[in-house]
């Protein structure tokens, strides 16, 4: 029976991950659900799974679960960053699903790390902020890392059986979210509203966003560079709008492996939390003579910015994609309240880089440090 704690609980990726526990009870228990402002959907949660600690972002959010819950079998209930760290570090788990928005869920994973607990890891930005700190301290105790994320779980799959040194490069496939076709002058005039509409995936404001101007492949890129142990001109990009072929990885003889599935995130975490395994799910088999054609091709980047600035960060190093990711979630969050326009998102970011001084990244602490100082930047330009 493994033993899991999930950090973003009411998110897209919680609740499927739960569906998978649900359809498994024989080989999963909940033990810890961490989430933020739903707190009616937390209830419920807590109400059918019966954890024994949950943590919530706000004190007066606490404070209505112990409200809400009075009987006796009330789980712990915490709050803050504390309080979710509280979660990853519990003796009780043995995995922490770590699928928090944003930076919000760094520090959490990074302290479950140290604590000995394996990741399933959804949270691409604990990567992109401090991906050799993580990786390192994997290796320190024993952890194992295992992705959620659609494109990082099909990696996964096509390097098994196959010795590491025959790798070529890896092809990270990307939708190209809903303005794949549109001009630039008709993306000047996209609404919030029609970036949170993907045409593939069900997910959170914050990726749909990213996925919308491809930032969200750039942090992917990121991302498998420190998973796969990978240089940055072995990752490949290509849009590929049905979603079926999740990812690819290229071998030294020319052969190419790829996974393929419909697009629903049930199979990638079904298979993380299941590694080596694969278990049955709920999802339909996939029919590819109604699927007809496959599409491939490469990003335009004078299109989608965001996914070249978050290259040139990869490049760059250091510090510079702690402060790609700062002002990118400061850019996002600015654009879904209509403080700025949707190509306006690349230009925040672009200056905020500008203004930064490359630094190497030796802890934790320099890593928050630079990701303050990324947020206080973007804002302070947002308010010229």
């Amino acid at each position: 029976m493994k033993k899991k704690a999930i950090l973003g609980s009411t998110g897209s990726i919680g609740v499927n991950a739960l569906r998978v526990i649900q359809a498994n009870p024989e080989k999963y228990q909940v033990t810890a659900l961490a989430a933020g402002k739903n707190i009616r959907l937390l209830l419920e949660q807590i109400k059918r799974f019966r954890p024994l600690a949950v943590a919530v972002m706000e004190e007066t959010a606490a404070n209505e679960l112990k409200t809400q819950l009075t009987n006796s079998s009330r789980p712990e209930i915490f709050f803050g960053t504390e309080g979710f760290i509280r979660l990853a570090t519990m003796t009780e788990v043995d995995t922490i699903i770590s699928a928090m928005a944003g930076a919000a869920g760094l520090l959490p994973t990074y302290s479950g790390i140290k604590a000995g607990r394996n990741i399933a890891l959804a949270n691409k930005e604990t990567m992109v902020m401090a991906g050799s700190l993580v990786m390192a301290e994997a290796r320190k105790h024993g952890v194992s890392i295992l992705p959620i994320d659609s494109e990082h779980s099909a990696i996964l799959q096509s390097l098994q059986g196959h010795p590491r040194e025959d790798l070529r490069r890896v092809i990270l496939t990307a939708s190209g979210g809903p303005f794949r076709d549109l001009s630039l002058e008709e993306m000047s005039k996209v609404t919030p509203a029609q970036a949170l509409n993907h045409p593939n995936w069900n997910m959170g404001p914050k990726v749909s966003i990213d996925s919308s101007t491809m930032m969200n492949k750039g942090l992917e890129a990121i991302e498998a560079k420190w998973l796969f142990d990978l240089k940055m001109d072995q990752i490949s990009i290509l849009i590929h709008s049905q979603s079926i072929v999740h990812s690819m990885v290229e071998y030294k003889d020319g052969s190419i492996i790829s996974q393929m599935g419909v697009p629903d995130m049930i199979i990638p975490i079904s298979f993380a939390l299941s590694f080596p395994h694969h278990l049955k799910t709920r999802v339909p088999p996939l029919e590819l003579e109604k699927i007809g054609i496959l599409s491939f091709e490469k990003p335009d980047m004078k299109r989608f910015r965001c996914l070249d600035l978050a290259l040139k960060a990869a490049e760059i190093g250091g510090s510079m994609p702690t402060v790609l990711n700062g002002a990118n979630e400061i850019a996002v969050e600015s654009f879904l309240k209509g403080n700025i326009g949707f190509l306006d998102i690349p230009d925040l970011i672009e200056k905020t880089m500008a203004s930064h001084e490359n630094h190497p990244i030796d802890s934790i602490e320099t890593v928050m440090e630079v990701d303050r100082w990324a947020r206080d930047m973007a804002r302070s330009i947002t308010s010229v």
